[in-house]
Parts: structure tokens; sequence; C-alpha cells
């Protein structure tokens, strides 16, 4: 399992390159042949060496990004200061304090603003916007802070991984959980050619993916993610997003794409008849990689796995090993059935 490796690498949103690299070194010897595309994409090829009674196999598309949030440096002040935006989704009342690495040299550095001791009552009261933060490299001139960090530089959370027994810690589980997860998956082989994307540009707007899918042009799609677990104690009894430690969370639909139902059935009797866990991620929030491949070309049949995850789009999200483990298995064993005289209608070649 690479999920360390993976989580503490450095990888903004256009800034994939570190990602990649520890992908590369994982799956090399896994794959017949691998390629880096214009945007970034690191697309791999695993040829079938099983013999098949199907004359014309799906071509099958799995896909993982590579790309977390993070900030970016658009300013530097005269005190040695640095002013940043959020690249991607990020919650204003998370950053406060927290520690960052930037650019390539991975300066440290700490998300600040003024002390509670200085705060008048009614500015307790409020969020502290992104525009009012600063990052503190310890700098005392904008002179002295630009011979370590120039405007555009990403900034990345400083985040260690970390073991809490069956549950792990660590950022941007969102998606390197998935990256994890098919990494695991180009290790078996399988009864059609295997197409791995690995994606950039996910948390800004499915970009990678976009590009990627036109690329292959496959016949069926999974997208493999780490998704949102909403399952702390609330005030009145709402069903969570999804439950850490429930197993695999299936997709019916989000804001970008509804699942193709005959993915869905094959991923719930196969989780059923191997005895797997799983959930349905619900409401429908988010989105994914699979809104831009669904859309691609002619259209594709997609369909979403995701590896729960507490505090995504956060400096530390909690993942359970179980449920990694039982995404690795439930994936593997519906991919073992793709190409079954049910599925095999999604074939355009046929």
């Amino acid at each position: 399992m690479h999920l360390k490796e993976l989580s503490e690498a450095f990888g903004v949103s256009g800034c994939e390159d570190e990602v990649r690299e520890v992908i590369i070194e994982a799956i090399k010897e896994h794959v017949d042949d691998y390629h880096v595309d214009s945007l970034g994409n690191l697309i791999a090829v695993k040829k079938s060496h099983r013999p098949s009674a199907i004359s014309h196999l799906p071509k099958v598309m799995l896909a993982a990004h590579m790309d977390e949030v993070g900030l970016m440096i658009t300013h530097i002040e005269k005190d040695g200061s640095l002013r940043f935006r959020p690249v991607g989704g990020i919650d204003d009342r998370i950053l406060l304090s927290k520690a960052v690495l930037i650019g390539k040299d991975r300066i440290p550095g700490v998300i600040g603003v003024k002390p509670i001791h200085l705060l008048k009552e009614k500015e307790r009261e409020k969020v502290v916007k992104v525009e009012e933060m600063a990052i503190d490299i310890g700098a005392s001139s904008r002179e002295e802070a630009e011979k370590l960090v120039k405007l555009g530089d990403y900034a990345a959370f400083a985040t260690k991984f970390v073991e809490l027994g069956n549950t792990v810690k660590g950022k941007a589980f969102d998606d390197r959980a998935g990256c994890a997860v098919l990494i695991e998956l180009l290790r078996e082989d399988y009864p059609f050619d295997l197409y791995a994307a690995f994606t950039v540009q996910e948390e800004v707007g499915l970009r990678g993916a976009r590009v990627a899918a036109y690329a292959i042009e496959p016949d069926v799609a999974f997208v493999l993610e780490g998704t949102v677990c909403d399952d702390l104690p609330k005030k009145r009894d709402v069903s969570p997003t999804t439950r850490l430690g429930g197993g695999p969370a299936i997709t019916l639909m989000d804001r970008t794409f509804i699942a193709d139902r005959r993915l869905v059935n094959l991923l719930v009797e196969t989780a059923e008849e191997n005895n797997i866990p799983y959930q349905f991620k619900q409401p429908v929030v988010g989105g994914t990689d699979a809104g831009a491949i669904h859309l691609t070309k002619e259209g594709v049949p997609s369909a979403v796995v995701a590896v729960p995850c507490r505090y995504i789009h956060s400096p530390a999200c909690l993942l359970s090993l179980s449920d990694f483990e039982n995404t690795v298995k439930l994936m593997k064993a519906a991919l073992g059935k793709v190409s079954s005289t049910k599925l095999t209608s999604l074939s355009r070649s046929q």
C-alpha cells in the first residue's frame, strides 16, 4: 500500500509532478505501457493476458485524480508576509495557524492572523476571511521573502501520515486514497485491456479527466475516489454522507452525473456475493471526474466507488484501512465480471 507516500507528496492542482513520480515508480513493473500527456495526466495501459470467449471486449478506464486542494502565493507584503488564495474548495475556518510548505524548496510557513488577545468582541464572532490572512515564513522584509518564495508558488499543508490503529491520519486522501486503490488494482490481470488514468486538476474543474477520457475513448469507466464522511454526532437524526468503517461508498448520483445503473448493480451484486460491506453515498453532494468522463464523445457509462474519509479538503483527514482494503477487494471482483454477458453491450466495437 502506497498511501503514506502519496499522502505526504506535494501535489496541489497544477503541480502534481511529485505525486506522478511516486505513482510511476509504483506501477511501472505492472503495466505494459505508460505516458504523460500534455496536461500532465499519467495514463497507463495494462493489456489482457487471459483468453476470452468474447471477440470484442470493452475498453475499461479506471480514473483517480492526483491533485489536492492547497494555496497559491499572490502577493508579498513589505514585512515579508505572504498573501495567498485557495486552489480548490477550502473552508476559510480551517486555515488559521496551519503549517504549510511552499514552492519547490518546501519553505515552511504558518498561516497567521491577529491574535485573540487583540480582537474586538465583534471580530471574535466572525469567520476570518482568507483575504485577511497571511503566511509567515520568518522573513522580515519583502526582499528577504523574495529570496525564498515567488509569486505563483504553491503551498500545501505540512501534514505527516500517522497510523491510529485501523485508522490513519494524513492529508490529501481526496484523492490519494483513490490513487492508492488504483495502484493495487494494476497488480492484477483482467480479461480486457485496462486503461488507468491518474488525472490532474480535478479540484479546479475536472480538467485532466476530460482530456484523458477523450484520448482513451473508453466503453466503461470507474472513478476511484476519497469521499466525504460525515458521521460525527449531530443534533438531529440525519443520514451521514458515508460512515467510516461502513465499506466502500457507491455513488448513485451527485451534482455532476448519474451513475450507470448496470454498473451500480454489478458493484452491489459483487459486494453481496463476496460478503464485502458497502454503502451508498448520500445525499446528492459534490462531484468527481465521472462528471467529465461520462460526457466524453458519444458518452461513457460510468460509476464511482470511494473510500470514506473524514475531514476532506482540510489539513488532516481520517481513513479506515478496512474501508480501503474492501474497496480494493470490491473493484478486483467487479472488474473480473465486467466482460460478462450482462455488460458486453457496453462495448462500442460490437
